[in-house]
């Protein structure tokens, strides 16, 4: 297993973190077995966010409150706040506390904010970070977001010590570029959406293309024990990037090139109770995992409700890939119907 520095952080940490966002949709006694297996096969970084509904909570219950089996020490914890002011950053901190039952946050980061708060600028959000910091409450400040501008003007301030950012063999040379900034500066990089938002097929080739960079962190979404030993079996004997691993990331960056739904869900919720980030990208899904129950009764009723659509632009304003989501939702629902039709073979 490769252990790595988190940039100026200097905390030390496996290469590969547990990303629970996906902890949520399942129950505490499936999410304890998922992280305690992951802990003790070697995954010491668990990222969260206060978002992420009960799972600070579930984590808290997985490590049965942090005892001598389980020392708060040896684990790593990164969680996350979308306060953008001192009263909700101050809330924030206090709730994850109370429910990561811990008096201290390793990594604490701003949650995709709708700008970079810096010292002094009036929204007293990095302000609070600063002072939570010097209280103890955190021991280090990261941001994170999906835009490439406000990632760059992040690093640019030198007041974070981490960046997350979504990073696959899909994104572009501008993620790329933040990758080597963040190494320039030395910040640590912890990269989101590393399956693509859930529509790559192959774990084991983006594992090979992330492992290439020394300074990336990624945190795997693991919801199924199935899923966390893939990512376990690779730890222990590393993919490497061949001429099949390379093949398979060339096909799927022509499958998935241009505009594509990464289901983040910041575009919700809609008005018309769309479910955007499934129905948006309903098409790819369908075509890349056919033996997914996307023909069934509810889907074809999730679907419909695409009907409903007031282009009302509320998606398009929360949107951090700036796609248009309306005419994302009209092509997938038209082809939804091909395929329900027979019209069109998948």
């Amino acid at each position: 297993m490769a252990k790595i520095i988190l940039g100026k952080t200097n905390l030390e940490i496996e290469k590969n973190g547990f990303g629970a966002l996906p902890i949520q949709r399942v129950t505490f006694e499936e999410s304890s077995y998922l992280l305690r297996t992951a802990y003790e096969n070697g995954i010491n970084f668990i990222d969260t966010a206060r978002a992420y509904t009960d799972s600070e909570e579930k984590i808290a219950t997985a490590f049965k409150g942090w005892n001598k089996e389980y020392p708060r020490e040896s684990i790593i914890l990164a969680t996350k706040t979308q306060g953008e002011n001192r009263k909700d950053i101050k809330k924030d901190i206090e709730t994850s506390l109370d429910k990561l039952e811990t008096d201290y946050i390793d990594l604490y980061q701003l949650h995709n904010p709708s700008f970079c708060p810096t010292e002094g600028d009036g929204s007293g959000a990095y302000d609070i970070m600063f002072d939570l910091k010097d209280e103890g409450l955190i021991r280090h400040i990261g941001f994170t977001s999906h835009k490439y501008e406000l990632a760059e003007e992040a690093i640019d301030s030198g007041l974070y010590e981490t960046i997350q950012f979504p990073f696959s063999y899909l994104t572009s040379s501008k993620e790329l570029a933040i990758v080597e900034k963040c190494r320039a500066n030395n910040l640590g990089f912890i990269a989101m959406k590393a399956m693509g938002g859930g529509l790559i097929k192959s774990s084991r080739a983006t594992y090979a293309y992330i492992n290439q960079f020394d300074n990336v962190v990624p945190i795997w979404g693991i919801q199924k024990i199935e899923e966390l030993n893939e990512f376990l079996s690779y730890m222990k004997e590393e993919p490497k990037l061949d001429d099949e691993l390379s093949r398979i990331i060339s096909n799927e960056r022509k499958e998935l090139q241009g505009d594509f739904c990464r289901g983040c869900g910041y575009c919700e919720p809609c008005p018309q109770e769309i479910e955007i980030s499934k129905c948006a990208r309903m098409s790819l899904w369908i075509r890349r995992f056919p033996s997914e129950p996307s023909l069934t009764p509810e889907a074809q009723k999730m679907m419909k409700k695409i009907e409903d659509c007031t282009e009302c632009g509320n998606c398009l304003s929360r949107c951090p890939y700036e796609l248009n989501i309306p005419e994302l939702l009209k092509k997938n629902y038209e082809d939804y119907q091909d395929i329900l039709s027979g019209k069109v073979k998948v």
